[in-house]
C-alpha cells in the first residue's frame, strides 16, 4: 500500500468514525477509488488497525468519563456508574449475536459492493433528518433504550449505514438526551472494537509483513488525529443539531454511489 494511500483512508476512518456518514461505506468507496489491490488478509490487517486508532481516540476524547465509571464500579454498588456500564453490556448483545453467527454472511456485503453502500447511506441519510429534527430533552438512556440502539447498532454493521448516526438517531428519537446520546453511542463501540480486535488477532486470520509497518504506523496516525478531531466536533454538532447537514452529504454521496456502480 502506498503512503498516500495509508494517510486517506486513514484520514477517511478516522472522521467517518465519527461522523454520521458510515466509516465502513467510505472505506468501501475509498478502496474503490483508489484501487485497493491489497489481499484480503493484508487489507483486514490495515482495517484492524484503524479501528484501533479510532477506538483509542475515544477513550483519549473521554477518558474521565471511563475513569469515572471504573472508579464507581470498583465501589460495587448498583450507582449510576455500574448501571452505565451495564446498560453499555446491554447494547452489545445484538451486535454480538450478528458477529457470531451471521460473520460470512456480513462480510459478503463487502468489497465493492458500491451499490449497496449508496443505498445505505441514503438510509443514514433519512435517520440523520428524523433525528435532527426530535426536541431536545433531560432525559438518560434506560435498560430498554439501550437494547435498542444496540440493534440500530448491529443493523449499522452493514456498509454504508453509519454507526454513530444510526445509534445516535435511534436514542434521540427514543426521547433522549442529545448530549447523551452521543455519549452513549461513542462509549458503546469501545468494547466492541476491542473484542473484534481480539477475534480477529486469535483467529490467525492476521498476516504482517514487515514491508507494510510504515503505511500501518502513518494509517493509524492519521486515523488517530482524525478521531480526536471528528469525535470533539461530533459532539458539538449533534447539541446543536445540525445533523442535517450530513443528510445532505449522506444523500449526495449515494447517489453517486448508486450512479457509479450502475455505470461500471
Amino acid at each position: 500500500m502506498e503512503i498516500i494511500d495509508a494517510i486517506i483512508l486513514g484520514i477517511i476512518q478516522g472522521l467517518t468514525e465519527f461522523l454520521p456518514v458510515s466509516s465502513s461505506g467510505h472505506l468501501e468507496l475509498g478502496k474503490a477509488i483508489l484501487g485497493d489491490n491489497s489481499v484480503p488478509e493484508e487489507s483486514l490487517l490495515f482495517t484492524v488497525v484503524l479501528h484501533f486508532a479510532t477506538a483509542l481516540s475515544t477513550i483519549v476524547i473521554f477518558r474521565k468519563d471511563i475513569l469515572d465509571l471504573i472508579k464507581g464500579a470498583l465501589k460495587f454498588e448498583w450507582n449510576d456508574d455500574l448501571q452505565f456500564i451495564s446498560k453499555i453490556a446491554i447494547s452489545m448483545i445484538p451486535a454480538v449475536i450478528v458477529g457470531l453467527f451471521f460473520e460470512e454472511q456480513l462480510e459478503s456485503l463487502f468489497g465493492g459492493n458500491i451499490l449497496l453502500v449508496g443505498c445505505m447511506l441514503i438510509v443514514t441519510a433519512v435517520l440523520l433528518f428524523l433525528a435532527d429534527k426530535a426536541k431536545n430533552t433531560e432525559k438518560k438512556v434506560s435498560f430498554q433504550n439501550a437494547f435498542v440502539i444496540g440493534i440500530s447498532q448491529a443493523i449499522a454493521m452493514l456498509p454504508g449505514i453509519s454507526r454513530s448516526g444510526a445509534t445516535i438517531s435511534t436514542s434521540v428519537l427514543l426521547g433522549n438526551d442529545k448530549t447523551k446520546a452521543a455519549r452513549f453511542s461513542f462509549l458503546m463501540v469501545v468494547p466492541l472494537i476491542f473484542g473484534k480486535i481480539a477475534k480477529d488477532v486469535l483467529s490467525g486470520d492476521l498476516t504482517y509483513d514487515s514491508g507494510n509497518f510504515t503505511a500501518l504506523s502513518i494509517g493509524f496516525v492519521a486515523a488517530f488525529v482524525a478521531g480526536l478531531f471528528a469525535c470533539t466536533w461530533m459532539i458539538s454538532l449533534v447539541k446543536k443539531s445540525k445533523l442535517s447537514y450530513f443528510a445532505i452529504y449522506c444523500v449526495v454521496v449515494g447517489i453517486i454511489a448508486i450512479v457509479y456502480s450502475l455505470l461500471n
